[in-house]
């Protein structure tokens, strides 16, 4: 469970630093876009994503 915590960790600091870099970074397509929240946040997603490949 330690190991689960710890990627957790490593993936939200990542999430911190790349996501607002990439937001940046995207072409708009001139319309209007929401930005909704998740109920999970892209770091938890990850997180599962990447726990579920290394079992």
């Amino acid at each position: 469970m330690d190991s689960l915590i710890e990627l957790f960790c490593d993936v939200d600091d990542f999430c911190q630093s790349f996501l607002p870099v990439w937001r940046k970074q995207l072409l708009s397509a001139g319309e209007i876009q929401r930005q909704r929240e998740r109920s999970l946040s892209v770091s938890e997603i990850m997180t599962i994503l990447i726990h579920f490949h290394q079992s």
